[in-house]
Protein backbone atom coordinates (compact mmCIF):
# COMPACT_ATOMS: atom_id res chain seq x y z
CA UNK A 1 0.00 0.00 0.00
CA UNK A 2 1.21 3.25 -1.18
CA UNK A 3 0.44 7.07 0.00
CA UNK A 4 1.56 9.73 -1.35
CA UNK A 5 0.99 13.66 -0.91
CA UNK A 6 2.79 17.49 -1.69
CA UNK A 7 5.15 18.92 0.71
CA UNK A 8 3.84 22.14 1.43
CA UNK A 9 0.60 21.92 -0.59
CA UNK A 10 -1.22 25.51 1.22
CA UNK A 11 1.60 27.51 1.11
CA UNK A 12 1.83 26.62 -2.24
CA UNK A 13 -1.49 27.32 -3.56
CA UNK A 14 -1.86 30.20 -1.90
CA UNK A 15 1.35 31.44 -3.51
CA UNK A 16 0.46 30.41 -6.77
CA UNK A 17 -3.16 31.29 -6.59
CA UNK A 18 -6.69 29.47 -7.35
CA UNK A 19 -6.24 29.08 -10.93
CA UNK A 20 -2.68 27.83 -11.49
CA UNK A 21 -2.91 25.95 -8.24
CA UNK A 22 -5.53 23.83 -10.02
CA UNK A 23 -3.40 23.55 -13.47
CA UNK A 24 -0.55 22.00 -11.21
CA UNK A 25 -2.54 20.43 -9.18
CA UNK A 26 -3.97 18.35 -12.36
CA UNK A 27 -0.43 17.77 -13.99
CA UNK A 28 0.61 16.07 -10.86
CA UNK A 29 -2.62 14.18 -10.92
CA UNK A 30 -1.47 12.92 -14.27
CA UNK A 31 2.13 12.07 -13.44
CA UNK A 32 1.25 10.37 -10.72
CA UNK A 33 -1.62 7.98 -12.58
CA UNK A 34 0.82 7.53 -15.24
CA UNK A 35 3.65 5.92 -12.89
CA UNK A 36 0.94 4.11 -11.12
CA UNK A 37 -0.19 2.30 -14.39
CA UNK A 38 3.34 1.78 -15.23
CA UNK A 39 4.00 -0.43 -12.62
CA UNK A 40 0.99 -2.15 -11.54
CA UNK A 41 -0.65 0.10 -9.47
CA UNK A 42 -4.29 0.29 -8.57
CA UNK A 43 -5.54 4.07 -7.56
CA UNK A 44 -7.85 3.27 -5.07
CA UNK A 45 -8.88 7.04 -3.70
CA UNK A 46 -7.57 10.64 -4.24
CA UNK A 47 -8.09 13.32 -1.74
CA UNK A 48 -6.94 16.98 -2.82
CA UNK A 49 -3.15 16.70 -3.70
CA UNK A 50 -2.59 12.85 -1.95
CA UNK A 51 -2.92 9.56 -3.49
CA UNK A 52 -3.78 5.96 -2.02
CA UNK A 53 -2.90 2.90 -4.25
CA UNK A 54 -2.19 -0.98 -3.99
CA UNK A 55 0.38 -3.53 -5.24
CA UNK A 56 0.22 -6.99 -5.74
CA UNK A 57 4.50 -6.94 -5.71
CA UNK A 58 5.74 -4.64 -3.19
CA UNK A 59 8.72 -3.88 -5.14
CA UNK A 60 7.10 -2.47 -7.94
CA UNK A 61 5.31 -0.31 -5.25
CA UNK A 62 8.44 1.32 -4.26
CA UNK A 63 9.80 1.91 -7.06
CA UNK A 64 6.73 3.59 -8.34
CA UNK A 65 7.05 5.87 -5.68
CA UNK A 66 10.22 6.97 -6.94
CA UNK A 67 9.27 7.35 -9.82
CA UNK A 68 6.48 9.51 -8.80
CA UNK A 69 8.86 12.15 -6.96
CA UNK A 70 11.14 12.12 -9.71
CA UNK A 71 7.63 12.92 -12.45
CA UNK A 72 6.07 15.45 -10.27
CA UNK A 73 9.84 17.11 -9.05
CA UNK A 74 10.16 17.90 -12.80
CA UNK A 75 6.85 20.32 -12.13
CA UNK A 76 8.34 21.86 -9.28
CA UNK A 77 6.32 20.00 -6.80
CA UNK A 78 7.95 17.72 -4.34
CA UNK A 79 5.87 14.92 -2.51
CA UNK A 80 6.43 12.72 0.60
CA UNK A 81 5.51 8.90 0.10
CA UNK A 82 5.23 6.11 2.68
CA UNK A 83 4.65 1.80 2.07
CA UNK A 84 3.97 -0.78 4.01
CA UNK A 85 2.35 -4.21 3.32
CA UNK A 86 0.03 -6.73 5.47
CA UNK A 87 -3.62 -7.72 4.94
CA UNK A 88 -6.61 -4.91 3.98
CA UNK A 89 -10.15 -5.34 4.37
CA UNK A 90 -12.22 -4.04 1.38
CA UNK A 91 -13.20 -5.25 -2.06
CA UNK A 92 -10.58 -4.55 -4.29
CA UNK A 93 -11.85 -0.75 -4.71
CA UNK A 94 -12.24 0.38 -1.43
CA UNK A 95 -9.84 -1.10 1.43
CA UNK A 96 -9.34 -0.35 4.64
CA UNK A 97 -7.93 -1.74 8.33
CA UNK A 98 -4.80 -1.33 10.60
CA UNK A 99 -2.31 -1.70 7.32
CA UNK A 100 -4.05 0.75 5.64
CA UNK A 101 -3.84 2.88 8.68
CA UNK A 102 -0.11 2.51 9.22
CA UNK A 103 1.04 2.88 5.49
CA UNK A 104 -0.47 6.04 5.89
CA UNK A 105 0.91 7.13 8.93
CA UNK A 106 4.61 5.54 7.32
CA UNK A 107 3.83 8.41 5.02
CA UNK A 108 3.36 11.40 7.72
CA UNK A 109 7.04 10.48 9.14
CA UNK A 110 8.70 10.88 6.06
CA UNK A 111 10.62 14.24 4.79
CA UNK A 112 10.16 16.46 1.43
CA UNK A 113 11.28 14.06 -1.57
CA UNK A 114 11.57 10.96 0.90
CA UNK A 115 10.35 7.23 0.21
CA UNK A 116 9.79 5.50 3.30
CA UNK A 117 8.82 1.98 4.41
CA UNK A 118 8.05 -0.21 7.07
CA UNK A 119 10.52 -2.91 8.24
CA UNK A 120 8.05 -5.31 7.20
CA UNK A 121 7.92 -4.14 3.32
CA UNK A 122 11.81 -3.91 3.36
CA UNK A 123 12.32 -7.62 4.49
CA UNK A 124 9.88 -8.50 1.59
CA UNK A 125 12.25 -6.66 -0.76
CA UNK A 126 15.46 -8.27 0.26
CA UNK A 127 17.43 -9.36 -2.99
CA UNK A 128 15.65 -6.76 -5.52
CA UNK A 129 18.24 -4.54 -6.06
CA UNK A 130 16.20 -1.75 -3.69
CA UNK A 131 18.73 0.01 -1.11
CA UNK A 132 17.48 2.04 2.16
CA UNK A 133 18.65 3.67 4.52
CA UNK A 134 17.73 3.47 8.38
CA UNK A 135 15.88 6.37 9.58
CA UNK A 136 15.49 4.89 13.45
CA UNK A 137 12.28 3.63 15.58
CA UNK A 138 9.43 6.48 14.98
CA UNK A 139 5.95 6.34 16.94
CA UNK A 140 3.26 6.36 14.39
CA UNK A 141 -0.01 8.45 15.70
CA UNK A 142 -2.63 6.15 16.49
CA UNK A 143 -0.49 2.58 16.38
CA UNK A 144 1.14 0.84 19.35
CA UNK A 145 4.67 0.51 19.87
CA UNK A 146 7.60 2.10 17.76
CA UNK A 147 8.54 1.21 14.10
CA UNK A 148 11.90 1.48 12.61
CA UNK A 149 11.36 3.05 9.13
CA UNK A 150 13.67 3.05 6.30
CA UNK A 151 14.22 5.04 3.73
CA UNK A 152 15.22 4.27 -0.03
CA UNK A 153 18.18 5.15 -1.60
CA UNK A 154 19.07 5.90 -5.05
CA UNK A 155 22.56 6.50 -6.48
CA UNK A 156 24.04 6.41 -3.25
CA UNK A 157 21.92 9.53 -1.87
CA UNK A 158 18.40 8.97 -0.12
CA UNK A 159 15.66 9.40 -2.63
CA UNK A 160 14.50 13.48 -2.76
CA UNK A 161 13.10 15.98 -5.00
CA UNK A 162 15.41 17.60 -7.25
CA UNK A 163 15.70 21.39 -8.86
CA UNK A 164 12.35 22.04 -7.16
CA UNK A 165 11.36 26.19 -7.69
CA UNK A 166 9.29 27.73 -4.99
CA UNK A 167 9.54 24.88 -2.60
CA UNK A 168 12.09 24.83 0.44
CA UNK A 169 13.06 21.06 -0.07
CA UNK A 170 15.53 18.80 1.65
CA UNK A 171 17.27 19.74 -1.62
CA UNK A 172 17.21 23.28 -1.16
CA UNK A 173 17.36 23.26 2.26
CA UNK A 174 21.45 22.28 1.97
CA UNK A 175 22.30 26.22 0.96
CA UNK A 176 21.19 26.79 4.17
CA UNK A 177 23.27 25.56 6.95
CA UNK A 178 21.16 24.11 10.00
CA UNK A 179 20.93 25.90 13.37
CA UNK A 180 21.31 23.92 17.29
CA UNK A 181 17.92 24.76 18.77
CA UNK A 182 18.73 26.98 22.10
CA UNK A 183 18.03 25.60 25.27
CA UNK A 184 14.15 27.46 25.46
CA UNK A 185 11.92 26.97 23.67
CA UNK A 186 11.89 28.71 20.19
CA UNK A 187 9.59 30.27 17.68
CA UNK A 188 9.54 31.92 14.26
CA UNK A 189 6.33 33.80 12.92
CA UNK A 190 6.68 33.73 9.45
CA UNK A 191 4.74 36.42 7.37
CA UNK A 192 1.01 36.09 6.99
CA UNK A 193 -0.05 35.56 3.71
CA UNK A 194 -2.36 37.85 2.33
CA UNK A 195 -5.17 36.74 0.70
CA UNK A 196 -7.44 39.65 0.32
CA UNK A 197 -6.20 40.05 -3.68
CA UNK A 198 -5.04 43.87 -2.45
CA UNK A 199 -1.56 44.07 -2.05
CA UNK A 200 -1.95 46.99 -0.14
CA UNK A 201 -3.22 45.21 2.40
CA UNK A 202 0.09 43.82 3.14
CA UNK A 203 0.91 46.47 5.52
CA UNK A 204 -1.87 45.51 7.30
CA UNK A 205 -0.85 41.47 7.55
CA UNK A 206 2.91 42.27 8.32
CA UNK A 207 2.02 44.78 10.54
CA UNK A 208 0.05 42.04 12.82
CA UNK A 209 3.32 39.99 12.26
CA UNK A 210 5.97 42.51 13.82
CA UNK A 211 3.35 42.65 16.67
CA UNK A 212 3.07 39.37 17.19
CA UNK A 213 7.24 38.94 17.60
CA UNK A 214 7.29 42.05 19.83
CA UNK A 215 4.54 40.67 21.87
CA UNK A 216 6.40 37.03 21.92
CA UNK A 217 9.33 38.28 22.31
CA UNK A 218 8.54 40.28 25.87
CA UNK A 219 8.00 36.61 27.12
CA UNK A 220 11.02 35.80 28.94
CA UNK A 221 11.24 32.35 28.67
CA UNK A 222 11.22 31.85 24.68
CA UNK A 223 13.52 32.79 22.17
CA UNK A 224 12.13 34.74 19.62
CA UNK A 225 13.46 34.56 16.03
CA UNK A 226 14.05 38.13 14.92
CA UNK A 227 11.87 40.01 12.11
CA UNK A 228 14.43 40.27 9.44
CA UNK A 229 15.48 36.58 9.71
CA UNK A 230 11.37 35.48 9.39
CA UNK A 231 10.65 37.91 6.69
CA UNK A 232 13.08 36.41 4.27
CA UNK A 233 10.50 33.30 3.67
CA UNK A 234 7.86 35.95 2.47
CA UNK A 235 6.34 34.77 -0.68
CA UNK A 236 7.74 31.41 -0.64
CA UNK A 237 6.29 28.03 0.05
CA UNK A 238 8.05 26.22 2.27
CA UNK A 239 8.18 23.01 4.33
CA UNK A 240 7.89 23.97 8.36
CA UNK A 241 10.57 21.15 8.71
CA UNK A 242 12.75 22.75 6.84
CA UNK A 243 12.09 26.52 8.85
CA UNK A 244 13.01 24.66 11.97
CA UNK A 245 16.48 23.38 10.36
CA UNK A 246 17.42 26.72 9.02
CA UNK A 247 16.29 29.27 12.16
CA UNK A 248 17.12 26.87 14.62
CA UNK A 249 13.43 27.04 16.28
CA UNK A 250 11.04 24.20 18.09
CA UNK A 251 7.85 25.84 17.06
CA UNK A 252 6.62 27.93 13.45
CA UNK A 253 3.65 30.20 13.96
CA UNK A 254 2.21 30.78 10.42
CA UNK A 255 -1.33 32.13 9.19
CA UNK A 256 -3.15 34.51 6.84
CA UNK A 257 -5.22 37.69 6.65
CA UNK A 258 -8.32 38.19 4.83
CA UNK A 259 -10.08 41.97 4.26
CA UNK A 260 -12.97 42.17 2.81
CA UNK A 261 -14.98 45.62 3.08
CA UNK A 262 -14.97 46.37 7.04
CA UNK A 263 -14.39 43.15 8.13
CA UNK A 264 -11.11 41.32 8.73
CA UNK A 265 -10.52 37.73 8.75
CA UNK A 266 -6.68 36.69 10.61
CA UNK A 267 -6.22 32.72 10.75
CA UNK A 268 -3.17 31.24 12.64
CA UNK A 269 -1.33 27.83 13.25
CA UNK A 270 1.12 26.67 15.34
CA UNK A 271 3.41 24.04 14.02
CA UNK A 272 6.10 21.55 15.90
CA UNK A 273 8.87 21.81 13.32
CA UNK A 274 10.66 18.40 14.31
CA UNK A 275 7.04 16.25 13.80
CA UNK A 276 5.46 18.67 11.46
CA UNK A 277 2.48 18.48 13.46
CA UNK A 278 -0.06 21.53 14.33
CA UNK A 279 -0.12 21.90 17.91
CA UNK A 280 -2.52 25.10 18.24
CA UNK A 281 -4.98 26.90 15.25
CA UNK A 282 -7.66 29.64 15.67
CA UNK A 283 -9.51 32.14 13.76
CA UNK A 284 -10.28 35.83 14.74
CA UNK A 285 -13.00 37.83 12.75
CA UNK A 286 -13.05 41.26 13.50
CA UNK A 287 -15.05 44.81 12.76
CA UNK A 288 -12.31 47.31 11.34
CA UNK A 289 -14.08 50.61 13.00
CA UNK A 290 -10.82 51.43 14.46
CA UNK A 291 -7.97 49.26 12.27
CA UNK A 292 -5.29 50.27 14.35
CA UNK A 293 -7.27 48.97 18.05
CA UNK A 294 -8.17 46.01 16.31
CA UNK A 295 -4.87 45.18 15.19
CA UNK A 296 -3.31 45.79 18.84
CA UNK A 297 -6.17 43.37 19.97
CA UNK A 298 -5.54 40.93 17.53
CA UNK A 299 -1.92 40.92 18.42
CA UNK A 300 -2.74 40.64 22.35
CA UNK A 301 -5.38 37.69 21.74
CA UNK A 302 -2.39 35.77 19.70
CA UNK A 303 0.28 36.34 21.98
CA UNK A 304 -2.06 35.43 25.08
CA UNK A 305 -2.85 32.38 23.69
CA UNK A 306 0.37 31.11 22.23
CA UNK A 307 2.24 31.56 25.60
CA UNK A 308 0.14 28.93 27.66
CA UNK A 309 0.22 26.59 24.37
CA UNK A 310 3.84 26.95 24.61
CA UNK A 311 4.02 25.91 27.95
CA UNK A 312 2.02 23.20 27.55
CA UNK A 313 3.69 21.24 24.63
CA UNK A 314 7.00 22.15 26.29
CA UNK A 315 5.82 20.52 29.96
CA UNK A 316 5.02 17.33 27.45
CA UNK A 317 8.12 17.75 25.26
CA UNK A 318 10.11 17.47 29.31
CA UNK A 319 8.06 14.49 30.09
CA UNK A 320 9.67 12.73 27.20
CA UNK A 321 13.00 13.25 28.09
CA UNK A 322 15.04 10.53 29.74
CA UNK A 323 15.42 11.14 33.49
CA UNK A 324 19.06 11.29 33.31
CA UNK A 325 19.13 13.77 30.51
CA UNK A 326 16.95 16.76 32.45
CA UNK A 327 18.52 19.98 32.93
CA UNK A 328 17.83 22.90 35.03
CA UNK A 329 14.87 23.76 32.59
CA UNK A 330 13.45 20.78 32.11
CA UNK A 331 13.41 19.93 36.15
CA UNK A 332 11.24 23.01 36.04
CA UNK A 333 8.91 21.95 33.59
CA UNK A 334 8.12 19.35 35.10
CA UNK A 335 7.05 20.63 38.49
CA UNK A 336 5.03 23.04 36.98
CA UNK A 337 1.97 20.41 36.39
CA UNK A 338 2.52 19.50 40.57
CA UNK A 339 2.79 23.33 41.30
CA UNK A 340 -0.15 23.99 39.06
CA UNK A 341 -2.97 21.94 41.28
CA UNK A 342 -1.99 24.32 44.10
CA UNK A 343 -2.45 21.78 46.91
CA UNK A 344 0.16 21.55 49.30
CA UNK A 345 1.09 17.17 48.43
CA UNK A 346 1.59 18.23 44.72
CA UNK A 347 3.54 20.84 46.03
CA UNK A 348 6.14 18.43 47.85
CA UNK A 349 6.65 17.16 44.74
CA UNK A 350 7.13 19.78 42.73
CA UNK A 351 9.55 21.49 45.23
CA UNK A 352 11.45 17.82 45.26
CA UNK A 353 12.29 18.84 41.25
CA UNK A 354 12.35 22.63 41.36
CA UNK A 355 15.32 22.32 44.08
CA UNK A 356 17.46 19.97 41.81
CA UNK A 357 16.75 22.97 39.19
CA UNK A 358 18.14 25.69 41.40
CA UNK A 359 20.83 23.70 42.49
CA UNK A 360 22.53 23.51 38.98
CA UNK A 361 20.98 27.35 38.01
CA UNK A 362 20.99 29.39 40.94
CA UNK A 363 20.06 32.48 39.23
CA UNK A 364 16.80 30.65 37.89
CA UNK A 365 14.04 33.23 38.51
CA UNK A 366 11.42 31.22 36.89
CA UNK A 367 12.14 28.27 38.89
CA UNK A 368 12.58 30.76 42.35
CA UNK A 369 9.14 31.63 42.05
CA UNK A 370 7.11 28.36 41.85
CA UNK A 371 8.88 27.50 45.03
CA UNK A 372 7.73 30.54 46.27
CA UNK A 373 4.12 29.28 45.30
CA UNK A 374 4.36 25.91 46.46
CA UNK A 375 5.81 27.10 49.70
CA UNK A 376 2.30 29.46 49.57
CA UNK A 377 0.53 26.27 49.33
CA UNK A 378 2.05 24.28 51.67
CA UNK A 379 2.00 26.84 54.63
CA UNK A 380 -1.85 27.94 53.93
CA UNK A 381 -3.17 24.36 54.01
CA UNK A 382 0.18 23.04 55.67
CA UNK A 383 0.18 24.08 59.40
CA UNK A 384 0.29 27.95 59.12
CA UNK A 385 4.43 27.06 59.82
CA UNK A 386 6.52 30.11 60.02
CA UNK A 387 9.74 28.51 58.51
CA UNK A 388 7.58 27.29 55.40
CA UNK A 389 5.83 31.32 55.12
CA UNK A 390 9.60 32.31 56.05
CA UNK A 391 10.86 29.90 52.97
CA UNK A 392 7.61 31.37 50.61
CA UNK A 393 8.90 34.98 51.47
CA UNK A 394 12.86 34.21 50.47
CA UNK A 395 12.14 32.24 46.88
CA UNK A 396 9.30 35.51 45.95
CA UNK A 397 11.77 38.24 46.78
CA UNK A 398 14.76 36.77 45.20
CA UNK A 399 12.20 36.26 42.25
CA UNK A 400 11.22 39.97 41.96
CA UNK A 401 14.77 40.64 42.35
CA UNK A 402 16.26 38.31 39.60
CA UNK A 403 13.22 38.78 37.35
CA UNK A 404 13.46 42.14 35.81
CA UNK A 405 12.62 40.65 32.84
CA UNK A 406 9.98 37.96 33.44
CA UNK A 407 6.80 38.76 33.41
CA UNK A 408 5.42 35.46 34.93
CA UNK A 409 8.08 35.19 37.27
CA UNK A 410 6.93 39.09 38.98
CA UNK A 411 3.47 37.72 39.22
CA UNK A 412 3.88 35.14 40.33
CA UNK A 413 6.10 36.15 43.12
CA UNK A 414 4.00 39.08 43.66
CA UNK A 415 0.82 36.55 44.56
CA UNK A 416 2.91 34.86 47.09
CA UNK A 417 4.07 38.02 48.78
CA UNK A 418 0.21 39.28 48.96
CA UNK A 419 -0.83 36.08 50.47
CA UNK A 420 1.88 35.16 53.13
CA UNK A 421 2.76 38.55 54.09
CA UNK A 422 -0.26 40.79 53.37
CA UNK A 423 2.40 43.11 51.63
CA UNK A 424 0.27 44.40 48.82
CA UNK A 425 2.52 46.97 48.55
CA UNK A 426 5.56 45.06 46.79
CA UNK A 427 2.75 42.87 45.08
CA UNK A 428 1.39 45.56 43.20
CA UNK A 429 4.82 47.19 42.22
CA UNK A 430 5.73 43.58 41.25
CA UNK A 431 2.36 42.87 39.16
CA UNK A 432 3.31 46.80 37.43
CA UNK A 433 6.50 45.64 36.60
CA UNK A 434 4.85 42.48 35.19
CA UNK A 435 2.24 44.30 32.63
CA UNK A 436 5.01 46.69 31.60
CA UNK A 437 6.60 43.91 30.39
CA UNK A 438 3.78 41.99 28.80
CA UNK A 439 0.37 43.03 28.86
CA UNK A 440 -0.80 39.70 27.10
CA UNK A 441 0.14 37.67 30.20
CA UNK A 442 -3.22 35.65 30.93
CA UNK A 443 -1.31 34.03 34.26
CA UNK A 444 -0.20 37.62 35.61
CA UNK A 445 -3.47 39.01 34.62
CA UNK A 446 -5.14 36.20 36.97
CA UNK A 447 -3.44 36.44 39.86
CA UNK A 448 -3.84 40.00 40.06
CA UNK A 449 -7.47 39.80 39.71
CA UNK A 450 -7.25 38.16 43.06
CA UNK A 451 -5.11 40.50 45.03
CA UNK A 452 -7.04 43.43 43.57
CA UNK A 453 -10.23 41.58 44.52
CA UNK A 454 -8.94 40.88 48.16
CA UNK A 455 -7.90 44.97 48.31
CA UNK A 456 -11.36 45.89 47.45
CA UNK A 457 -10.77 47.20 44.02
CA UNK A 458 -13.58 44.90 42.86
CA UNK A 459 -13.86 46.62 39.85
CA UNK A 460 -10.46 46.28 38.37
CA UNK A 461 -9.90 42.19 39.55
CA UNK A 462 -13.09 41.94 37.41
CA UNK A 463 -11.58 43.61 34.27
CA UNK A 464 -8.12 41.89 34.73
CA UNK A 465 -9.94 38.42 35.57
CA UNK A 466 -12.15 38.71 32.62
CA UNK A 467 -9.05 39.34 30.02
CA UNK A 468 -7.46 36.44 31.11
CA UNK A 469 -9.92 34.35 30.59
CA UNK A 470 -10.30 36.03 27.35
CA UNK A 471 -7.03 35.82 25.99
CA UNK A 472 -6.44 31.87 27.35
CA UNK A 473 -10.12 30.37 27.68
CA UNK A 474 -8.32 26.81 27.53
CA UNK A 475 -5.47 27.17 29.86
CA UNK A 476 -4.90 24.74 32.58
CA UNK A 477 -4.24 27.86 34.62
CA UNK A 478 -8.27 29.12 33.84
CA UNK A 479 -8.79 28.50 37.54
CA UNK A 480 -7.13 31.63 39.04
CA UNK A 481 -8.72 34.10 37.27
CA UNK A 482 -12.15 32.57 37.95
CA UNK A 483 -11.02 32.47 41.38
CA UNK A 484 -10.33 36.32 41.18
CA UNK A 485 -14.12 36.56 39.54
CA UNK A 486 -15.42 34.75 42.49
CA UNK A 487 -13.40 36.95 45.57
CA UNK A 488 -14.83 40.06 43.68
CA UNK A 489 -18.10 39.02 43.11
CA UNK A 490 -18.76 37.79 46.95
CA UNK A 491 -17.38 41.05 48.33
CA UNK A 492 -19.28 43.15 46.30
CA UNK A 493 -22.26 40.76 47.26
CA UNK A 494 -22.84 39.41 43.46
CA UNK A 495 -23.65 36.31 44.87
CA UNK A 496 -25.26 34.93 41.89
CA UNK A 497 -21.98 35.60 39.76
CA UNK A 498 -19.23 34.09 42.33
CA UNK A 499 -21.65 31.35 42.84
CA UNK A 500 -20.65 30.90 38.78
CA UNK A 501 -17.04 32.10 38.94
CA UNK A 502 -16.38 29.63 41.42
CA UNK A 503 -18.31 26.81 40.35
CA UNK A 504 -16.24 26.72 36.62
CA UNK A 505 -13.16 27.75 39.07
CA UNK A 506 -13.72 24.39 40.20
CA UNK A 507 -14.14 22.66 36.77
CA UNK A 508 -10.67 24.29 35.73
CA UNK A 509 -9.30 22.11 38.70
CA UNK A 510 -11.43 20.01 40.73
CA UNK A 511 -8.28 19.29 43.23
CA UNK A 512 -8.07 22.85 44.39
CA UNK A 513 -9.93 23.40 47.77
CA UNK A 514 -10.90 27.56 47.56
CA UNK A 515 -13.15 27.57 44.72
CA UNK A 516 -15.58 25.13 46.64
CA UNK A 517 -14.87 27.17 49.45
CA UNK A 518 -16.00 30.23 47.93
CA UNK A 519 -18.72 28.54 45.61
CA UNK A 520 -19.93 27.01 49.27
CA UNK A 521 -20.27 30.67 50.72
CA UNK A 522 -22.17 32.63 47.71
CA UNK A 523 -24.34 29.41 47.54
CA UNK A 524 -25.22 29.92 51.43
CA UNK A 525 -25.66 33.43 51.13
CA UNK A 526 -28.22 32.94 48.36
CA UNK A 527 -30.33 30.56 50.80
CA UNK A 528 -29.65 27.52 48.61
CA UNK A 529 -28.75 25.67 51.69
CA UNK A 530 -29.00 22.15 50.20
CA UNK A 531 -26.60 22.52 47.64
CA UNK A 532 -24.14 24.87 49.92
CA UNK A 533 -23.93 22.09 52.58
CA UNK A 534 -23.22 19.60 49.49
CA UNK A 535 -20.42 21.72 48.16
CA UNK A 536 -18.56 21.69 51.40
CA UNK A 537 -18.89 17.61 51.70
CA UNK A 538 -17.27 17.71 48.14
CA UNK A 539 -14.82 20.16 50.17
CA UNK A 540 -14.24 17.91 53.23
CA UNK A 541 -13.61 14.99 50.87
CA UNK A 542 -10.82 16.71 49.03
CA UNK A 543 -9.10 18.26 52.44
CA UNK A 544 -10.71 16.56 55.60
CA UNK A 545 -9.36 18.51 57.82
CA UNK A 546 -10.37 21.78 56.52
CA UNK A 547 -12.11 24.59 58.87
CA UNK A 548 -13.60 27.75 59.03
CA UNK A 549 -10.61 29.06 60.95
CA UNK A 550 -8.63 27.59 58.06
CA UNK A 551 -10.32 28.50 55.31
CA UNK A 552 -10.73 32.49 55.48
CA UNK A 553 -7.33 32.48 56.21
CA UNK A 554 -6.65 31.93 52.44
CA UNK A 555 -9.20 35.04 51.63
CA UNK A 556 -6.68 37.69 52.18
CA UNK A 557 -9.50 40.41 52.36
CA UNK A 558 -8.45 43.96 53.95
CA UNK A 559 -11.72 44.36 54.90
CA UNK A 560 -12.55 42.48 57.87
CA UNK A 561 -16.14 42.55 57.10
CA UNK A 562 -15.76 40.89 54.66
CA UNK A 563 -14.03 38.38 55.50
CA UNK A 564 -16.79 37.77 58.78
CA UNK A 565 -19.31 37.47 56.29
CA UNK A 566 -17.20 34.70 54.40
CA UNK A 567 -16.55 32.67 57.63
CA UNK A 568 -20.46 33.20 58.22
CA UNK A 569 -21.54 31.71 55.22
CA UNK A 570 -19.15 28.90 55.88
CA UNK A 571 -20.62 27.94 58.94
CA UNK A 572 -24.14 28.16 57.57
CA UNK A 573 -22.63 25.87 55.03
CA UNK A 574 -22.35 23.15 57.36
CA UNK A 575 -18.36 23.64 57.61
CA UNK A 576 -16.71 23.05 61.32
CA UNK A 577 -15.47 25.63 63.10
Amino acid sequence: MLFTDIVGSTELAVSLGDRAWQRLLASHHVAVRRELRRFGGREIDTAGDGFFASFDRPGQAVRAADAIASSVAKLGVSIRAGLHTGEAEGDGEQIGGIAVHIASRVMSAAGPGEVLVSGTLRELVAGSGLDFTDRGLHQLKGVPGEWRLWAMVRDGKVADARSITGVQTSETRSARPSLPLPDKPSIAVLPFANLSGDPEQDYFADGIVEDIITGLSRIKWVFVIARNSSFAYKGKAIDMKVVGHELGVRYVLEGSVRKSLNRVRITAQLVDTATGMQIWADRYDRGLDDIFAVQDELTISVVGVIEPTLRQAEIERARRKRPDSLDAYDLYLRALPFAFTAMPHDADQALALLEKAIESEPDYAAAHAIIAWCHEQRYLRGGLHEDTKQAALRHARKAIALGSDDAAALATAAFVVAVVDSDFETATAAFDRSFALSSSSALALGFSSIVRAWKGDDALAVEHAGRAIRLSPFDSLLYIPYIGLAYAHFAAARFDDAAVAAGRASQSNPQFTMPHALHAAALANLGRHAEAMAEVGRLRELEPDLTVDTAIRSARYVDPATIADLGDALRRAGLPE
